[in-house]
């Protein structure tokens, strides 16, 4: 967890530092786009779970029949929960940070590459148990949770 967060850290870093001031409406642009891939995370997961529970005309007849579902849609169900919790605070992290610091241009996509990356890893690794997915779950959680903090030191430092 702690090397995740080092890593959203330097990432951070390095958005700031390369980032040119853009308009507002480029980086709204730019935040509508990560929350388009966040979103897409969210579509795949969804995807994923019918996939696996709509895959025969057994598997529909044990859904509506509300029969256990197999451990691998169980899987897929856990997946797709805790994917949902992560884009909902994804989404308003890269619009509020587009909205509120003019220098998020480049922080932004890097967030959302985050994100991305941190969603495959914790996807790929969720069978094998907590600890493996740790990792993955971090990357995810700490870059959403790090736009919501900046844009929270923005406002304050605006209201002070």
């Amino acid at each position: 967890m702690i090397a995740a967060l080092a890593i959203v850290m330097l990432i951070l870093l390095l958005g700031w530092s390369i980032g040119h001031t853009l308009s507002p409406t480029d980086r709204v642009l730019r935040a509508v786009a990560a929350s388009t891939a966040a979103a897409l995370w969210l579509a795949a997961a969804i995807g994923h779970v019918a996939a696996l529970r709509f895959a025969s005309p057994a598997d529909i007849d044990a859904a509506a029949s509300g029969s256990p579902d197999s451990p691998r849609v169980a899987i897929a169900q856990a997946v797709l929960r805790n994917t949902l919790e992560q884009v909902v605070l994804a989404i308003p992290g890269y619009l509020a940070l587009a909205w509120v610091v003019e220098g998020s241009g480049a922080m932004i996509p890097l967030l959302a590459a985050l994100l991305s990356v941190g969603r495959t890893l914790f996807w790929a690794n969720y069978a094998r148990g907590a600890a493996a997915q740790a990792f993955g779950f971090a990357l995810t959680f700490y870059s959403s949770v790090a736009a919501l903090v900046i844009v929270l030191v923005a406002l304050v430092v605006r209201l002070i």
